[in-house]
């Protein structure tokens, strides 16, 4: 259940933490995968080896989502080299901690250029080949700030807020041509963002969690691989909650 044999799946932001958990869990049920990064080349191409070495199909291709020429022919690119895109998984993205009045206005560009603009320039690449092949699977990855909020996290909840109304949006937009969109709302996962709270505030949070623990960033790609898988062909303009039962 939930293969992806022969498909093709670009993972942006997908050489560390949520990001690459996706490429490992899409490549393990048989995708061709394409990681993408902006920065950590040896992450990228350490990660593809890895799948690779384990009889996976992996490629990493480095452009920053923020840029959409980049997007644009760097997915035309992979597109000529495949002869298909059949999933996005749009991971890249950006936090930046700051009460709203303190917020620099360059950190509040930033923040929507990569996690909302990178996201839809993204989307907007990858559509036209899915619309040929009449099959397509977008899976945006949210959070839960976007939908409950966090103190300091103004811009960043907004940021993941607009990646629900994308999907929601998109899934009107193209169910007839049998492409899906959803969202995936992560709460507390083990990664390098959640690796810098301090035990104090660790403890409090947990304390919110009824599971008692927090998530891990395989946990959050088995939801995107199912999301992506033809089981769940039936699902679109939803949001999955992976977040020990916080809420929702």
């Amino acid at each position: 259940m939930f293969e992806l044999n022969e498909r093709v799946a670009l993972i942006t932001g997908g050489s560390r933490g949520i990001g690459g958990a996706c490429s490992e869990a899409l490549a393990a049920r048989g995708a061709a995968v394409v990681i993408n990064y902006r920065e950590r080349e040896d992450s990228a191409n350490a990660l593809v080896a890895a799948i690779v070495a384990r009889g996976g199909k992996a490629e990493a291709v480095r452009f920053d989502v923020a840029d959409a020429p980049a997007v644009q022919s760097a997915i035309g690119t992979i597109v000529a080299r495949y002869g298909r895109l059949d999933i996005l998984v749009a991971s890249a993205g950006i936090a930046i901690e700051g009460l709203l009045l303190q917020l620099p206005e360059a950190d509040l560009q930033r923040l929507f250029d990569v996690n909302v603009k990178g996201a839809l320039c993204c989307a907007k690449a990858v559509l036209t080949p899915m619309i040929r092949k009449k099959h397509g699977r977008l899976v945006f990855l949210s959070s839960m700030v976007g939908e409950i909020g966090t103190v300091g996290l103004t811009a960043y909840g907004a940021s993941k807020a607009a990646l629900v109304g994308a999907a929601k949006s998109i899934a009107r937009e193209y169910a007839a041509r049998g492409i899906t969109a959803n969202a995936v709302a992560p709460g507390y996962i083990e990664t390098d963002m959640t690796a810098t709270m301090n035990e104090a505030t660790k403890s409090q949070a947990l304390r919110a969690v009824p599971l008692g623990r927090m998530g891990r960033a395989e946990e959050v790609a088995a939801a995107v691989a199912f999301l992506a898988s033809d089981e769940a062909g039936y699902i679109t303009g939803q949001v999955l909650r992976v977040n020990g039962g916080m809420y929702g």
